[in-house]
């Protein structure tokens, strides 16, 4: 029986090759996210199924999980890669965008987290990762609400694997500290150093190795910057 997977807020950079890697793992993967169409060309590539959901939603996070449910009898793994930001100057930021933004890069983490540890509990093993940013761990100006967002994100990881890691999963938050190379969104890199940027497929293997890791040497927490990146 392939052992299944679940990406909520996958897209086209590091979802999409953790993706890939964990299809040629063989894995049969969910992709989901509040725009599937996007997802339409990867999910093809991997044989994926594609579904709909705000993670930010309560209803719709408890419709994706009884969805899967009823299509899957089990589920492996599971990545939060889900954030949204807002910037500007703290005395101009729109409280609205400030609470979408927390919402979707915490409330959301916690939602599916949630709902993944009861499934997973019931089958006394599993993996929930969580996708996390140099602002998890430093907040930088004009980014207050992304920082807030992904602060709350690295403490949800750290009081999950306190919880859930002695019941047999695996929890692990991933500090991507640095530009991510993703064409698609502007960033194709520098032909002269082409890798000054975090490269998915690489991010990828990292997420890979830290899910095949023996349970007597988990790791919760791991960084990740490219060579030129400066501390």
């Amino acid at each position: 029986m392939a052992k299944i997977a679940l990406i909520v807020g996958a897209g086209s950079g590091i979802s999409a090759a953790f993706a890939r890697a964990l299809h040629a793992d063989g894995f049969r993967v969910i992709l989901a996210a509040r725009n599937t169409d996007k997802l339409a060309q990867l999910a093809d590539e991997i044989a994926g199924h594609r579904a709909e959901v705000d993670a930010s939603d309560v209803g719709s996070v408890s419709g994706l999980f009884s969805d899967l449910d009823h299509r899957f009898q089990r589920l492996d793994v599971v990545l939060y890669n889900a954030s949204y930001r807002t910037r500007g100057a703290i005395v101009d930021l729109d409280p609205a965008e400030v609470k979408r933004a927390i919402e979707v890069s915490a409330f959301g983490g916690f939602l599916v987290a949630q709902a993944a540890a009861k499934r997973m509990l019931a089958q006394g093993e599993g993996a929930i990762f969580f996708t996390g940013a140099s602002a998890s761990v430093k907040g930088y100006a004009q980014s207050a609400p992304f920082a807030m967002g992904k602060f709350a994100l690295r403490g949800l990881a750290q009081a999950l694997a306190r919880e859930l890691q002695p019941k047999g999963i695996h929890v692990a938050h991933f500090v991507i500290d640095g530009g991510v190379l993703n064409a698609e969104r502007g960033r194709p890199g520098d032909a002269a150093r082409p890798d000054n940027l975090l490269d998915p497929a690489a991010i990828a293997h990292s997420y890979m190795a830290v899910l095949k890791q023996p349970r007597s040497a988990w790791s919760l927490e791991v960084e990740l910057r490219p060579w030129v990146e400066r501390f």
